[in-house]
């Protein structure tokens, strides 16, 4: 089995938009979960059912203007990073 590149407690950022992909109800099909430089927070990790090499992480990202952390979302290695993006 792989071993993980983030840990729980670890801040990333979304590399690129996070998208449902029709597992989150209530969330349309296609709509931006976390927004290309989203900050989140690692709350588990783990590996994909059909391929134990393939690392899964659950990032709650901040929402809305007090930044509150949403609710947990399956994001990929390369998706996030901890490279802070460059202020726009």
């Amino acid at each position: 089995m792989a071993s993980s590149h983030y840990q729980i407690g670890d801040l990333v950022f979304a590399v690129e938009d996070i998208v449902n992909d029709g597992g989150i109800p209530d969330v349309g099909e296609e709509a931006v979960i976390a927004a290309a430089g989203s900050r989140g927070v690692v709350v588990d990790c783990g590996f994909a059912a059909l391929d134990v090499k393939r690392a899964v992480y659950l990032v709650r990202f901040e929402e809305g203007p007090e930044a509150m952390l949403g609710k947990p979302v399956a994001c990929l290695p390369e998706e996030l990073t901890q490279v802070q993006p460059a202020a726009a």
